[in-house]
């Protein structure tokens, strides 16, 4: 048999040579591990090739990788920035806009922005609300807007498809 380190006994030479072979496993574990968890947690593949051969000298690039990784998973700062753009969205819908002309946060009351003064709406001259351009009519007490173009006329789709199926229908009958 084998003796490593000059040790002649079977079973410690035994010993020895089940403790190197659990370092070995310990070890090999640490570089798959290492490998995994820098593939979750960095984008680019260089760094990720990096890590892992940094984790092949034995125990300590793996230590130094522990202390060096960075501490959030991609998942999650992916999940957090998805989050802030929801909340921003939202912040958009309610009562914030910005304006067109400097990107200063306004509210959508506002007929001038405060930071530019450029006008952003025009007031109802009944009730001196803020109006959007393309409305024709005033939302708020149903005035109409001097100068606003009159929505075109819409017809549902369904009713035209009815009546002209009808008159079909009624040209068959005819026709008998």
């Amino acid at each position: 048999m084998l003796a490593v380190f000059g040790i002649d006994s079977d079973g410690l030479s035994l010993a020895v040579n089940l403790l190197i072979l659990f370092l070995v496993v310990i070890w090999l574990a640490l570089v798959y591990w290492t490998n995994a968890d820098a593939r979750r947690r960095i984008a680019d593949p260089m760094l990720v090739g990096c890590a892992t051969a940094a984790s092949l000298f034995p125990f300590v690039g793996t230590i130094v990788y522990m202390i060096v990784r960075p501490p959030e998973y991609l998942d999650d700062v992916r999940e957090r920035d998805l989050e802030i753009q929801a909340a921003e969205a939202r912040l958009h819908e309610q009562d914030f806009q910005l304006c067109p002309h400097c990107d200063y946060p306004t509210q959508r009351e506002f007929l001038r922005c405060p930071s530019c003064l450029n006008r952003l709406k025009d007031p109802c001259v009944n009730c001196h609300r803020p109006l959007d351009p393309s409305w024709p009519i005033c939302p708020f007490c149903e005035a109409e807007v001097p100068g606003a173009a009159p929505p075109p006329p819409r017809r549902r789709r369904r009713r035209r498809e009815e009546d002209e199926l009808g008159e079909t229908a009624a040209f068959d009958i005819h026709e008998s």
